[in-house]
């Protein structure tokens, strides 16, 4: 859900930039340089924790999914649905990944900068998402029931979650949490000047204040501190601080107490008994693993130890993403339906087809959406203000 291709190459610093002292850094790590900034194992990871999320809402879950199939997942799927439970992990996995990455692409950015690229990343396929699915729900030929024209054009803000308004993407609820993110960290790193002094404090603070929210039960404290994703991020920021230096003791100790609180959140939000009135079994274990899996993958890519796997398909991949995961959902749905209860296509063909689907949609959107649109924003929303002329 962040951006596919990172360049970690920052603006210059000179003696007379305000802040410059704050602005300084260490140098870039010498691995970083020879790939130029691009992280391909990072963007293979997005992918697979894309796909992850995409099984949980074609076979993992009831709801509107069975209006798709025409019956439970459980019944299409007998064995695999209890695996595809499993798929909202990759939600947290995609966090830390956030967390690495935004330190990483905001470290040394002017606060302009940062906005226009976070919001340029964002955006263009959002938009364009919004309006795809708005329209063909709006299909007479279609089963499910669109939004009103209203909600549909208070989407395009991104802010129909606090607001209360339907959503017209399902996923896009992980998006408001990415904004509040950015927006923490834009405040407290990106403003005053991005060093290791600052993000260890950053980490520090927002990791007690989180425990503090969630134990106060105050709604406008998690709305504002989300302590049930906060360790995700913050693990994922601690990444990169040992990206810049695997020696750096307090960076390893942040990501311990963000493993251990995240697995812990983790398991009370998503571990499921063996009742029979539930969808599926999910296992604590299971859970702590696929925790444990999405941290130790960024690690090993932050240590380099996956800096073999520099294949130009991963950069594809990473690509497809953020487009991928924003309409596979709700198209997805009118995908299977048609497939499996129209055409009579069997369950997995039309599990299968329908992932390919959605990644060629996917693709489509980044090559004739992203592409352009993506460059052009950033440019528009980084350029300098013109000074207004007297008035007379």
């Amino acid at each position: 859900m962040t951006e596919m291709v990172v360049n970690t190459t920052q603006p210059s610093v000179t003696a007379t930039t305000p802040g410059a002292a704050t602005l300084a850094r260490p140098p870039v790590p010498r691995r970083e340089q020879r790939s130029g900034g691009r992280l391909r194992a990072l963007d293979g990871l997005r992918l697979l924790a894309a796909l992850m999320v995409a099984l949980y809402h074609y076979g993992g879950r009831g709801g509107d999914i069975t209006r798709a199939w025409g019956s439970s997942p459980k019944v299409q799927f007998p064995t695999l649905h209890s695996y595809f439970a499993y798929g909202p992990l990759g939600v947290h996995i995609f966090f830390v990944i956030s967390g690495f990455v935004i330190c990483m692409s905001g470290w040394g950015r002017p606060l302009r900068s940062f906005f226009a690229s976070r919001t340029a990343r964002l955006m263009p396929a959002y938009w364009v998402a919004v309006v795809l699915v708005t329209a063909v729900f709006a299909l007479p030929a279609v089963a499910y029931d669109a939004v009103t024209p209203s909600e549909a054009l208070l989407n395009l803000t991104l802010l129909q979650e606090p607001l209360g308004a339907h959503r017209v993407l399902g996923v896009d609820w992980t998006l408001w949490v990415e904004v509040r993110f950015y927006a923490l960290f834009a405040l407290c790193i990106v403003l005053p000047g991005a060093s290791r002094r600052r993000v260890v404090l950053f980490c520090a603070v927002w990791t007690l204040a989180a425990t503090l929210a969630q134990a106060s039960g105050e709604p406008f404290l998690d709305l504002l501190l989300m302590p049930e994703y906060a360790p995700f991020f913050i693990g994922g920021i601690a990444l990169y601080l040992i990206h810049r230096d695997r020696r750096d003791v307090t960076a390893w100790g942040i990501l311990a107490v963000s493993w251990l609180t995240g697995q812990h959140i983790a398991v009370s939000h998503l571990w499921h008994s063996d009742h029979p009135g539930q969808f599926s079994y999910r296992s604590a274990t299971v859970i702590i693993l696929i925790v444990t899996f999405g941290f130790a993958a960024v690690l090993a890519i932050a240590l380099g130890w996956l800096d073999w796997a520099n294949w130009r398909w991963l950069t594809v991949a990473g690509a497809l993403t953020y487009p991928f995961y924003l309409v596979h959902e709700h198209l997805g749905w009118v995908v299977i339906h048609y497939l499996h209860q129209d055409l009579g296509i069997p369950s997995w063909a039309t599990f299968a087809a329908t992932l390919t689907a959605m990644l060629a949609l996917a693709w489509l959107l980044n090559r004739y959406v992203e592409r352009w649109a993506t460059p052009a924003l950033r440019k528009a929303l980084a350029r300098p203000s013109e000074p207004s002329g007297p008035v007379g």
